[in-house]
């Protein structure tokens, strides 16, 4: 396995920076005067900053400030929200080069990963911002004669976000911007192992001139995260993380009737037919399964193979996966970097133990920690292969969230379809081949949010929705227009300008 040399970085010796949340306008301590260390994973000597521990008391207040800021923001016409918005996609995409170096300092993910998450932030903000103008509802011909129809969207009220860490930027702009321009003011709760990305993205909408309440930020780790889904003001929960935590968060929200938009794990698969173009079979998964270190909901961690160029492939891609650098994001010649902190690769290193020993499949490359020199002080792990897969296994199942990928023989394209589908989650899946027949039918037949074809499972763009079927959600997208219906409420509007109660309306009153 590659090994890439961390980037020579000439780290200042300074004394490390404290940053606090964001809370109506202020930017301030938390109410327990507690912090806590954001360390890069490549090097956990490298403190990147101190965050505020923060507690419910601090969640309140945020609530509160969101809450005062309501009607004001609310009642602020749309294309001027917007407009807003447009001013903050420019801040965004001026720092990007900032903001991208940043976020690989405290994610790991390389350099060109890192620029294409704070690019999605861009272009969410640019997109999104356009449906400041475009809030459509529609008029519809009423039953009864001098009578008007339509329907409007309104505002939801305080909307509570929760982000994870994998897509530190993208992620929350998917979140606040349709937030923001429907109306609603926000809390959001940043993923304790990125805060400092988040805090950018605030530190963005405060220099675009949205007004203080309208976005608050408070950091921490599971209280505060707890808090804010139980508030009894805060009306909507948005949350992007595992499927164990979304299934709390969807009980508390039932039980307090709460909107809840929840995006969870995904188990996704590329199947490659015996007709498909093997060379760019194999980069395609070679990228979906590895990228972001395979800390992605949409990794590729199946790759569903037929048995006739089954070999051909294996012996390619595991020839691609031997010459990958692994090493410090920083490093312009790392491929892959470092899992998120050690709790993480402990769990991906026990799947691969399963892997080995109790499904009994084949490691056919990598599968170790790396602990020497360069990696010493990084949660470093080696992409991994494993052929001879069986569906039902393990590793085939459950999602590793790591640089994992398991490749399972088939025979046709209705097993192939079979074994993509016999997972619990639906997010992502992919085909390749030159048969248009053959994609045309996997595209049906394929029960996932997101199909692709010739292209991995990686990969979205802000203008189509996004999301997936089974436990990968509870059937909310975002992106798209499709995520103005999480944060915004349809108002039927019905006018008379008869100037008298008519007989229709009257036996009416009862419905």
């Amino acid at each position: 396995m590659a090994q890439a040399k961390p980037a020579k970085v000439k780290m200042k010796k300074a004394s490390v920076k404290s940053y606090h949340n964001y809370i109506g306008g202020e930017w301030v301590k938390s109410s327990s005067g507690e912090t806590f260390e954001n360390l890069n994973p490549a090097n956990t000597d490298d403190v990147v900053g101190r965050f505020p521990k923060s507690t419910a008391e601090d969640v309140n207040l945020a609530v509160a400030a969101a809450k005062e800021a309501a009607t004001k923001w609310r009642q602020t016409p749309a294309p001027k929200r917007a407009e807003l918005l447009f001013t903050l996609a420019e801040i965004i995409r001026d720092n990007k080069q900032r903001y991208t170096e940043e976020m690989t300092r405290e994610m790991g993910k390389v350099l060109k990963e890192a620029g294409g998450d704070v690019q999605e932030a861009i272009d969410c903000t640019y997109y999104t911002a356009g449906e400041g103008r475009r809030l459509h509802g529609f008029t519809t011909p009423a039953e009864m004669k001098n009578k008007f129809a339509m329907c409007v969207r309104q505002p939801v009220g305080i909307c509570g976000l929760i982000t994870p860490f994998n897509f530190p930027m993208a992620i929350p702009s998917w979140k606040l911007i349709p937030a923001l321009v429907c109306g609603n003011t926000v809390v959001i709760k940043s993923g304790e192992d990125v805060p400092l990305s988040s805090l950018n993205l605030v530190k963005a909408c405060e220099q675009a001139g949205i007004p203080k309440g309208v976005v608050n930020l408070v950091n921490g780790f599971a209280e505060p995260g707890a808090a804010l889904v139980s508030h009894s003001d805060v009306r909507l929960i948005s949350f992007t993380g595992s499927t164990d935590t979304g299934r709390i968060i969807a009980e508390q929200c039932a039980r307090d009737n709460k909107i809840v938009s929840l995006e969870m794990g995904g188990k996704n698969a590329i199947i490659v037919m015996d007709d498909a173009d093997v060379d760019n079979a194999v980069e395609g998964s070679l990228w979906g399964a590895f990228g972001t270190s395979g800390q992605r909901c949409t990794a590729s961690s199946r790759l569903v193979v037929h048995k006739k160029i089954y070999k051909k492939f294996v012996e390619k891609l595991v020839e691609k996966v031997k010459g990958l650098r692994v090493g410090n994001g920083l490093d312009a010649k790392t491929d892959v970097g470092p899992v998120i902190h050690e709790d993480a690769m402990q769990r991906i290193l026990a799947y691969i133990h399963i892997g080995k020993n109790v499904d009994k499949a084949k490691l056919a490359v990598g599968g170790n920690q790396l602990t020497k020199g360069d990696h010493a002080k990084g949660w470093f792990i080696e992409p991994t292969v494993f052929t001879d897969v069986k569906p039902g296994m393990r590793i085939e199942q459950e999602e590793i969230f790591g640089p994992v990928t398991s490749v399972v023989p088939f025979s046709t394209l209705d097993e192939a379809i079979e074994i993509v589908n016999g997972v619990k989650y639906g997010l992502s899946s992919a085909i390749y081949t030159q048969d248009v027949n053959k994609a045309f039918y996997a595209m049906q037949e394929l029960y996932t949010g997101i199909c692709y074809v010739n292209s991995a499972t990686i990969g979205a763009e802000v203008h189509l929705p996004f999301g997936g079927t089974k436990a990968t959600g509870n059937g909310h997208r975002e992106a798209g227009t499709q995520v103005l219906d999480i944060f915004s409420e349809w108002k039927s509007l019905y006018v008379d300008y008869s100037g008298k109660l008519q007989k229709a309306q009257i036996d009416a009153v009862e419905i």
